[in-house]
């Protein structure tokens, strides 16, 4: 059975930082890419930033210059650190993994649960 766990959410001040993980487990057989989304109060979830096995990054202009995100491929963790955060990024915020499980044979997208990260003004 596959999981995606997050950590490391919580309340900051505006200006503030944080740093999210995400751990991969289960009988995993490879990970592509990797992202972190977020769903802000009222609003349709969307994409924050991913990066693949190879380390290419992607990210939301909205995030561009304040967050980045990491991986460590042997550990099967990514990590989003925060910085420079204003009460718009107030969010639950997802990790997202395209990876294929021993299990089965092709790749399919998991989620973890979410962490929430509010950011007061």
């Amino acid at each position: 059975q596959v999981q995606l766990v997050e950590s490391g959410g919580g309340l900051v001040p505006a200006g503030g930082s944080l740093r999210l993980s995400c751990a991969a487990s289960g009988s995993i057989f490879s990970i592509n890419k990797m992202g972190w989304y977020r769903q802000g109060p009222g609003k349709q979830r969307e994409l924050v930033a991913t990066i693949t096995s190879g380390g290419r990054t992607n990210y939301a202009d909205s995030v561009k210059g304040r967050f980045t995100i990491s991986r460590d491929n042997a550990k099967k963790t990514a990590s989003l650190q925060m910085n420079s955060l204003n009460p718009e990024d107030t969010a639950v915020y997802y990790c997202n993994a395209d990876l294929r499980s021993y299990a089965l044979g092709s790749f399919y997208t998991y989620w973890g649960q979410g962490t929430q990260v509010t950011v007061s003004s």
